[in-house]
This record gives structure tokens, sequence and C-alpha cells, in this order.
């Protein structure tokens, strides 16, 4: 094991990690994740336990709630969610009952998986209806609209994990409001956007936010749910059903050491050198966007206005191409993940696009040049296996797959750009 931890050590300290869902925790929240909180067990709330021994628990507890109230000027949080999708799940149980219709983004289209997709719970126990973007990569609010009139669903959500556009919580509110929905702001890639003041707070236009802590609010991995003053104006035991939901509806005793990092990390989120790392984290998205353009890339959105962009390979290795774009780069230590496109002509295990996001290169100090050569060194290396194709035969295509795998290992552009990348990366130390 030690030599494990090494090895990925190494790994990210030398390799350039653009995937936007991933960042650096801080020294002093992973201290606490690995603190003595992990031997308690606390089922309950603070000042409700079903186990003793729970006071000072009670008090890790209350200050990750409180602080997240601060942050982001709600009146009710839980702060137990094991992570994202238990979170969202835990939403389902409070707000819906088997069967009932629910509303999210297409996966396809940039959505999650439990915003109701078919092969998620959340698509399987619930009446799901997806709503799509348009050509132009925007969520299509007429279509939104339209979708809620005729299907009244009970929630409806807001939110996403590849969309490279801000969020329009104010159009989703009125639609809600319009048809009598609850409406979940699922903010897990924005959150760090949000208290970081550059993407607009949902909190005024919805009634429940969900988010994970990891992603650009760089805490431990982990989830929240945030009720809102208009949550509660809508249904007063909302913050009580949210709580009996995570527990104990879905989950036993909360991870106490998870807890507590949580409440260093949203401290961390709340000063001012946070403001400015999530500036920067969209300026280097934005320029690290202009530069792929520039090189003939084509991006979902023509750009990005947050932290991430989607880019579009059909152009370059034709349907299904994702994964080899995923294989070169990972050759030359820069980390991504292939990804789905709006109107993807594959599937999402052989997908058409990757992702790419900067909150993970902005924590380690890069900033808008540095993207700039980031972009190059990509658009290089793509560039050299634009012949890749993933073969129409289903058959045929593992085997294929580990024949460019053998072609990439011998290049010799492979090899230069992983060296160029891994002198780079030494640069900018991880915490």
């Amino acid at each position: 094991m030690a030599a494990l931890l090494e090895q990925e050590a190494r790994r990210q300290q030398e390799g350039l990690e653009l995937i936007p869902s991933e960042n650096y925790a801080s020294s002093a929240v992973r201290s606490v994740m690995s603190s003595v909180l992990m031997n308690k067990y606390s089922e309950g709330y603070p000042k409700k336990r079903y186990y003793g021994g729970n006071e000072v628990v009670d008090e890790v507890e209350k200050l990750a709630q409180d602080r997240a109230k601060e942050l982001f000027g709600v009146p009710h949080v839980n702060v137990q969610p094991y992570s994202g999708s238990p979170a969202n799940l835990a939403v389902y149980l409070a707000c819906c009952r088997p069967g009932d219709t629910v509303m999210g983004l297409d996966l396809t289209h940039g959505g999650h998986l439990t915003h109701g997709w078919k092969v998620s719970a959340t698509g399987i126990f619930f009446h799901a209806i997806s709503y799509h973007v348009k050509s132009d990569g925007r969520i299509d609010m007429n279509e939104v609209r339209r979708l809620a009139e005729a299907y009244k669903p009970k929630l409806i959500w807001c939110g996403a994990t590849a969309y490279p556009f801000q969020v329009d919580f104010e159009a989703f509110g009125e639609i809600a409001d319009a048809v009598g929905a609850y409406l979940a702001a699922d903010i897990a890639h924005i959150a760090g956007l949000v208290v970081g003041g550059v993407h607009p707070s949902p909190v005024p236009h919805v009634h429940i936010v969900t988010t994970t802590t990891h992603k650009t609010l760089r805490g431990p991995r982990g989830g929240m749910i945030l009720v809102t003053e208009k949550g509660i104006n809508k249904d007063p035991e909302l913050p009580e059903k949210i709580d009996r939901a995570v527990f104990p509806g879905l989950q036993g005793g909360p991870h106490d050491h998870q807890t507590g990092a949580i409440a260093l990390a949203l401290y961390e989120a709340s000063l001012p050198s946070f403001r400015d790392y999530a500036k920067q984290i969209v300026r280097n998205s934005k320029v690290l966007a202009e530069t792929l353009i520039r090189r003939g890339f084509s991006l979902v959105g023509n750009g990005s206005e947050n932290h991430l962009m989607l880019v579009d390979l059909t152009p370059v290795f034709g349907s299904g191409g994702g994964v080899f774009a995923q294989m070169v780069l990972d050759a030359v230590n820069i980390t991504v993940n292939k990804n789905t496109i709006p109107g993807e002509p594959m599937n999402a295990f052989y997908p058409s696009g990757i992702r790419l996001g900067t909150p993970a290169a902005t924590t380690r100090g890069m900033k808008e040049a540095d993207m700039e050569r980031v972009g190059q060194w990509i658009a290089d290396v793509l560039a050299e296996f634009r012949s890749f194709r993933l073969p129409e035969e289903k058959d045929k295509r593992k085997s294929y797959i580990e024949e460019a795998k053998t072609v990439i290992g011998s290049h010799p552009t492979i090899t230069r750009v992983r060296e160029d990348v891994k002198a780079f990366c030494l640069k900018f130390p991880i915490p």
C-alpha cells in the first residue's frame, strides 16, 4: 500500500489533471479526513444521537452546518450525505413517491445519471422526462417550459455535469412555480464558482440545492443538501423531510471525519483568496477553450463560461472517438475524460467527445499563459492520431483499441510531449 500511494502521488505530481470534477484538497482538509473522527459512530443528528459519546461530534457537525448556511445564505443544511448521488436520491425520497414524474437534463446533453437517466434508480423508480440543449449548446428553456406544462412533474432538476454555460436558475424557478413543482439545483460542479462570486447563485430561485464538496469547492469527497427560504415557504416541513430522507431513509451513521473535513473546506472557501481562485478558474477555462478553437477544434457551445468545456471530436476521430483522445492524452500525462456530446452518434461507453476543466490546474497555480501552452500540447498530440477510427463492427473494437495503444506507446511525439508535460508539472506542486 505504501508503494501504491507513492505511485499515485507521483502520478498526480507529474501529470496534468483536467477532469473538471477533480481537484486537490488542502493538507489541512486531508489531515481532518484522516483524523480520530473516523473512529466514531453518530447515527442521528446533533443532540439527537442513538449512540453515546457524541458531545464533540455534535459540535463538529453544527460547525459544518453553520458555515454552509452562512456561505450559501440558506436556513437549513444537511452535511451527512456520503456524496452527490446519495444527496440527490435523498431529494427524491423527501419530495416524491415511486412513479412520480420528474424532469432533468438528458445525460448525453450534459446532465447527470441521478437526474432521471434510464439506468439510474432515479430513472427506474420514477417517470423521468428529459429536456435537452439546442444546437448552440444552451439548454432549450422553451422545451423545459413545454414539458413542464405537459407533464406537471413533481420535481425538476437544474444543473449539469458537462455544460459549459451558466445556468439560468431564475428561468427554471419561474417554470417550476408555474406548474407547482419542487425545483432542485444540483451545483456539484459549480459550488465553488457560486461561493466565489463567478456564477449566479441558485438560492433565491430554487427550493433545494445539492452539491458535492470535492470539485470546485475543493474539500473532501462528500455531499450536502441545502434547503432555501423559498423551499420552506413552499413546504414548511421540507427541512425535516430532507433530514429523514438522509437518515434513516438512506444512510446509517454519518462519516464524522468527512463532516469535519467539510467544515474546514467551507472555512477555506470563505476566505478572500478563494474568490481569487474561483475567478482564475474561469479565466483559465476561457483561455484553454479559445486555444483549442484556434487550433481547429469544435467545442460544444463554442467556448466556456464556467470551469469546463466539451470538445466534439467527430471531425477528428469520427463517431466514438473520445476513447482515442483519452488514451492519447493519458500517454502524455494529461488526464481528461471521454464524454458524450449533444446528439451523441455512438453511446456512453464509446462517446464522441472529451470533457476538460481547469479547477485542479488552477489550484496548482497555473494561469492563462499556462493554459495556452496546455491547449497547444493537446492539439499537437491529437493531430498525430487523426487516422484512428472506431470500427463499426462491435466485435472488432476491443482488438482495434489494443492495437491503437501499441501505436501510441511507441510514437516519438508521445515520448517528447510526455517529458515536456512532466517537466512543466513539476514546477507546480500539488498541496
